[in-house]
């Protein structure tokens, strides 16, 4: 009986962390992808933040990259650690530039996010970092 519940629990822990990196994964892929389509609100958003034009593509690549490895199971970890990276910078530009607060904290509730679906759906995780209930 008591297996039968961790299994339960179990499976919708998974459920939810895939739910959750889906959503995040959505989020960062279309990030990418605007970055590297380059519509006329991306160039003057990165402009107007300190970075020149040019570095838009690489920065659009870089983010596809690190996000289909956070999606890939046998990467997820490394993808979830230079996703962290990412958005660490995404944190440090903002404070430089002196956004508001939402454009500075959003980076760190998507980091957030995207530890809490990986934690989820991750076993491996979960055995390094165990959590007493």
């Amino acid at each position: 009986m008591q297996s039968d519940i961790q299994s339960a629990n179990s499976k919708k822990a998974v459920w939810t962390g895939r739910v959750l990196s889906a959503l995040t994964a959505l989020f960062l892929l279309v990030d990418g992808v605007a970055k590297l389509l380059k519509p006329k609100v991306v160039v003057e958003t990165t402009v107007q933040l300190g970075y020149p034009e040019s570095v838009i593509v690489l920065v659009g690549i870089l983010l596809v990259f690190c996000t289909i490895l956070y999606l890939l199971p046998m990467t997820s970890i490394l993808g979830a650690i230079l996703l962290t990276g990412y958005l660490g910078g995404a944190v440090a530009t903002h404070l430089r530039a002196g956004s508001g607060a939402f454009p500075i904290l959003f980076p760190v509730i998507l980091g957030t996010l995207l530890w809490a679906g990986l934690y989820l759906r991750e076993t491996r995780l979960r055995a390094l970092i165990p959590v007493r209930t």
